[in-house]
């Protein structure tokens, strides 16, 4: 799948874009703040950009390798078919040091993939238009 295809005809909005984040199987996501942790502590953290994924496409998230050899793991689900707004994602530091990055910092991988075909059930849960840090929404 051509991504620049995907966000010249609309069926993926990345906001804002920075075209040097853009690789060949998907676009590396940045921090949406400062990050700073230490050993055994676990945050949760939003992405820079609002994404917008169309209904015949999904994403998967991957952690960068930079952080996972720094002791970091992730929490990373599928970003679903007709999701709308910022990603939440939760970090913790299994590291033996202090681990720190930086706002605009690449710290995920969105790798698309292609559906063949739009869904029958675009996403509408309750993250849909998420802004920012989103805890859980019961």
């Amino acid at each position: 799948m051509e991504i620049e295809r995907c966000l010249n005809d609309g069926s993926l909005v990345i906001s804002p874009f920075e075209g040097s984040c853009l690789n060949g199987a998907g676009y590396d996501l940045r921090l949406g703040g400062d990050l700073a942790m230490s050993p055994g502590v676990h945050k949760l953290v939003a992405t820079l950009e609002r994404v917008e994924i169309g209904e015949a496409l999904v994403g998967t998230l991957y952690l960068r390798s930079t952080l996972a050899r720094s002791g970091i793991i992730a929490s990373l689900a599928l970003v679903d078919p007709g999701f709308r707004g910022q990603l939440t994602v939760s970090l913790f530091n299994a590291g033996s040091n202090q681990f720190s990055m930086a706002k605009n910092d690449r710290f995920l991988q969105m790798v698309l993939h292609s559906l063949g075909i739009k869904t029958h059930r675009p996403y509408m849960g309750k993250y849909q238009d998420s802004q920012g840090i989103v805890d859980t929404r019961q």
